[in-house]
């Protein structure tokens, strides 16, 4: 008895032991957790929002945003993925239950003439019923090692619908952007396009009245014709966005409510975007996070398959019966029992220690990955927030072109009348003037997507949804 409990207490002690390497989450450089590198006023280092879309105060916005996190196609998808990795962690957490199995079976049949007495009828039937209890000694850390693998599972499947969150949210904001940039632009394009209609008229009748030629009047002609082509073209553009915005928000086209199309002004902000900085930034990003987690799920498969080279102890018992009598299952007689301990050890070393090196490369390139990614988001990040800030720059010089533009041409309008300059030059101020009124409107659109572009990469809007 001593002896048992000797071994008993044996095993557990070496139990607790779990084999392969323990995980520590990697160290991110210090630089990489330092202020952003790019420095302009259009920014701070305050923490960012989580719901940065409330930044353009657009109730319809905020509604729109809400519906795509609600039913977004591709947000069920991620959420039944962490769904399965949940289910698979559970799995594996029932490996440290004992496991029970309940059998019975009755059969009816003919047994040999030489397997039944004489005077005995060879035709009986046989009953039996049997309970089986196990359960593994976690010897070497395998199940435990399991565990912790499908933990990392599911917190990189949770990152993961994170992620999906996040690309939805900035993919339904820069539809919404572009719809309501379109319709400014659409606006744009058709006043630039009544302005030309108008000159054409004034020519025509300074031709008729002998006092402009006939040239002056078919190049205004072509001017206007040429912006009266780009009017379908943008038209055709937000319907697109507005197209792409009702399957955002699991819409068929047909059903997006009327108020996602009404804007015809670009979203702006009046205050600059709040960024942090690189530490703040990599523990929000989900692709970092998912990278971390699959990480320690890779480490963890080393120990699971280091256990291999172990034994694996089992204890176990077995009680049932077999009766020719459906009545004697349960009686004293037939009445059977075991119990006792179950040692199960594979020689085959090669194969496991190949299971092992085959995991061990799964790690480093798991790590290799997170290393990447925390590289892409800075460079992601960086770039958008550079991209943003220019943007800004080229919006301020185009404003003032385009004011320039527009007190040229108005001089040369009042010149034109007086006989000083011939329409020619009238004909190049107002296509300068077109041009820089809608490069203006461009600007704006560039601007918007650019800020949708430094949010996503920032990687918030995911914690709104709760997180999971």
């Amino acid at each position: 008895m001593k002896t048992a409990l000797l071994a008993t207490l044996s095993t557990l002690a070496l139990a607790a032991c779990a084999a392969g390497p323990d995980y520590r989450a990697p160290v991110t450089p210090p630089r990489a957790a330092a202020a952003f590198s790019t420095v302009t006023p259009a920014a701070t280092a305050e923490a960012p929002a989580d719901d940065w879309w409330r930044m353009y105060r657009d109730p319809v916005l905020d509604g729109l945003v809400a519906d795509a996190l609600a039913a977004n196609t591709d947000i069920r998808v991620a959420v039944a993925r962490l769904d399965r990795a949940r289910s698979v962690l559970r799995g594996a957490r029932t490996e440290r239950q004992p496991q029970v199995d309940l059998g019975a079976s009755g059969n009816y049949g003919r047994a040999s003439q030489l397997q039944s007495l004489p005077g005995f009828d060879r035709n009986r039937a046989t009953y039996d019923v049997g309970l089986d209890v196990s359960y593994e000694v976690d010897l070497a850390g395998r199940i435990s090692r399991n565990i912790e693998s499908a933990r990392g599972d599911v917190g990189a499947a949770a990152a993961d619908a994170d992620a999906v969150r996040v690309s939805i949210v900035a993919e339904t904001t820069r539809a919404y952007v572009d719809a309501a940039s379109s319709a400014e632009r659409l606006a744009v394009a058709q006043r630039i396009v009544g302005l030309l209609d108008r000159s054409a008229v004034l020519t025509g009748k300074r031709v008729d009245a002998g006092r402009a030629a006939r040239l002056d009047q078919v190049r205004i002609a072509a001017l206007r014709d040429q912006r009266a082509a780009l009017v379908p073209q943008i038209a055709a553009e937000r319907q697109a966005a507005l197209f792409r915005l009702a399957t955002l928000t699991g819409r068929a086209p047909q059903d997006l409510p009327a108020a996602a199309g009404a804007r015809t002004t670009t979203p702006r902000l009046d205050r600059p975007i709040p960024i942090g900085d690189g530490a703040a930034l990599l523990a929000r990003r989900p692709d970092v996070r998912a990278a971390e987690r699959r990480l320690a799920a890779a480490t963890a498969r080393i120990g699971v398959a280091t256990a291999d080279l172990y034994p694996r102890i089992s204890l176990g018992g077995q009680v049932g019966s077999t009766a020719i009598d459906a009545g004697d299952l349960f009686s004293g007689g037939p009445i059977r029992w075991l119990l006792g301990p179950l040692l199960n050890w594979s020689l085959n070393q090669s194969a496991a220690r190949a299971r092992i090196a085959g995991a061990e490369a799964d790690t480093r390139g798991a790590l290799a990955t997170f290393d990447g990614n925390v590289l892409n988001a800075l460079q992601e990040t960086e770039t958008a927030l550079s991209n943003y800030a220019r943007e800004l720059d080229r919006r301020t010089q185009l404003q003032s072109a385009r004011n320039n533009a527009e007190r040229a041409a108005r001089i040369t309008r009042a010149r034109q009348r007086e006989g000083q300059i011939d329409f020619l030059e009238v004909l190049d101020a107002e296509r300068t003037f077109a041009d820089t009124d809608a490069d203006l409107a461009t600007a704006d659109a560039r601007i918007a997507a650019a800020q949708v572009d430094l949010f996503r990469s920032l990687g918030g809007g995911w914690q709104q949804a709760g997180g999971v």
